[in-house]
């Protein structure tokens, strides 16, 4: 099997390569990533969208088992770091205390480096998996995936024309509830609505009674949307995430008081109290240039998403939240997406179970977006299966685009011998249910 050296150290690497978006892009990541793959002889195809937003596309046939083709897609870049706020530099890579330190350690260069030391590997010893694999290691997912994974699903869609699955981030990570470790793998993600706000008004001096100020009426537009109360709506694959997570704990949780229910289990209710409602959180502001104008226009930003079977309601609370004088247009838009927990769910459970036969596989929903939005388009079926062992004490979540981001090497190892198990062999599940 792969050494701990070896993916932590591709994993330090790549940290060591800023890819923060936006910046100065994803090349050298991806020259990297390209010449690991060319040295084993798995031959690399490296695409640009535009100067410096390069990705990375790979085939690795299989042994003709399976006859459809599995996705493997993960993102090269990196969301902004300062690094006056992190006790280590975001960028050094450093190996410390058993972990790999800095921006991407998590989201999602460990991920890369599991999948790089998992196909290197299999190269070395001549085997082949089950189903033919492809590779994308892409640019600009912190963006919109313009550059990425929506450049390559629009100009290089013939890669994908046999893949029926896919898996990348965001799932199969342990999770604790007192000694229970659950592993939720993502069977979907909530549809993404970034949206502009415009409000216009009448410009005029700052000492004057004010005709129509557009900064007052947009923020009062985002009060409304900052105190909305979202109803919740219980989508199929949240309750069978809630029955998983019941059957794991040994308890029963109440689907008709699901707020209660997250006082009661504050851990576990992390895995869904962030997908029973949709959800708008302003997040950016820009009006005026000078102290002493009304301006005449106001902008604002507001990061929505939308459960599965909700964007007209999500569309139609924000527009009557927004009222008559501000107008909205979308920054980028990506509908819900899901995959059925059964399957391809099946053999990801079974690999996880083969590593940590005590842990509880869950089908999970993402509050969140990934690339999987893009591939959609194409009929493929996203998984979000990361495997990482985790230790009680590490907030996963609070490693995405967090400070101090880390990944343990001893859950990167445990990650590529989940997927050594997933690709090679035959992973049956214990007859339990999920």
């Amino acid at each position: 099997m792969t050494t701990t050296t070896e993916v932590a150290d591709i994993c330090s690497t790549l940290i060591r390569m800023d890819t923060t978006n936006p910046g100065s892009g994803e090349r050298k990541a991806a020259e990297y990533v390209a010449g690991l793959l060319d040295e084993v002889g798995i031959e690399p195809t490296v695409v640009e969208s535009a100067p410096h937003r390069t990705n990375v596309l790979a085939r690795i046939p299989g042994d003709g088992t399976d006859p459809d083709a599995l996705l493997i897609h993960g993102h090269l870049d990196v969301v902004p770091a300062d690094p006056s706020e992190w006790r280590l530099h975001p960028f050094s890579g450093e190996v410390e205390d058993g972990c790999v330190h800095g921006r991407g350690a998590v989201d999602m260069k460990g991920t890369l480096s599991m999948t790089l030391a998992a196909v290197r590997e299999w190269a070395r010893r001549g085997v082949r998996p089950r189903r033919d694999i492809v590779l994308a290691f892409v640019a600009d997912e912190e963006a919109t995936g313009e550059y990425g994974a929506g450049y390559v699903v629009d100009e290089h869609r013939d890669w994908f024309a046999d893949c029926t699955e896919a898996i990348s981030e965001s799932g199969g990570f342990s999770w604790h509830e007192g000694d229970t470790r659950i592993y939720p793998v993502a069977v979907g993600e909530r549809g993404t609505a970034w949206m502009r706000l415009t409000a216009k008004g009448v410009a005029g001096h700052g000492s004057k009674p004010a005709a129509d100020n557009p900064v007052v009426e947009l923020s009062r537009a985002l009060v409304r949307i900052a105190e909305h109360r979202w109803p919740v709506r219980l989508t199929p694959a949240v309750a069978t995430l809630i029955e998983g997570l019941s059957r794991a704990l040994g308890t029963t949780i109440d689907l008709d008081r699901l707020d209660e229910e997250i006082e009661r289990l504050p851990q576990a209710s992390m895995l869904f109290k962030g997908v029973l409602r949709n959800s708008a959180n302003p997040t950016m502001l820009d009006a005026g240039y000078k102290v002493n104008v009304i301006p005449g226009t106001a902008h604002a930003h507001v990061d929505g998403r939308f459960l599965p079977g909700y964007r007209d309601e999500f569309l139609e609370t924000i527009d009557r939240l927004l009222g008559p004088k501000v107008t909205r247009e979308f920054v980028s838009m990506g509908e819900a997406v899901s995959a059925p927990a059964e399957g391809l769910f099946d053999q990801l459970r079974g690999a996880l179970l083969a590593e940590d036969p005590t842990g509880h596989p869950v089908p999970y929903v993402m509050t969140g977006g990934t690339d999987a939005k893009a591939f959609a388009q194409l009929g493929i079926r996203g998984y979000g299966f990361a495997p990482l062992l985790l230790p009680p004490d590490l907030n996963y979540f609070g490693m995405f685009h967090g400070v101090d981001e880390r990944v343990p090497v001893e859950g990167l190892e445990f990650g590529v011998r989940v997927l050594d198990r997933l690709l090679l062999a035959e992973t049956e599940p214990p007859a339990t249910e999920h």
